[in-house]
């Protein structure tokens, strides 16, 4: 298991099962923009059991069934702006920008870029 500096293993349990599946290496880089930021931040979505609602009633699970995503709540334009910034130079390949959160994963397939 990952030693982490910012976050715990449970911050990142799926919401509907306690599961979780998360990937070492993934964890270990979300710690790494955690201490890039600057700033402390809450993960809001971290694994996702494939059972959970919003997975079941995909096609095919998603980024955060497969323990590379997470949901990072930000406060402001310029947190936003910092994860996103950071996320990105450090190779963070989805990015997924809504109100409340930024969405970061590392998918192997094509780098992503969205707005929810």
């Amino acid at each position: 298991m990952t030693e982490m500096r910012y976050f715990k293993l449970s911050d990142f349990n799926c919401q509907e099962t306690g599961n979780n599946e998360m990937c070492d290496k993934f964890l270990t880089r979300l710690d790494d923009l955690r201490h890039k930021t600057g700033f402390p931040f809450v993960i809001t979505s971290g694994y996702r059991d494939p059972a959970h609602s919003i997975e079941a009633a995909k096609s095919k699970p998603g980024k955060h069934a497969q323990g590379i995503a997470a949901d990072i709540k930000y406060n402001s334009s310029f947190q936003a702006y910092m994860i996103v910034k950071n996320a990105l130079e450090m190779g963070f390949s989805g990015v997924g920008i809504a109100k409340t959160f930024i969405h970061v994963d590392t998918r192997k397939d094509v780098p992503k870029m969205w707005c929810y």
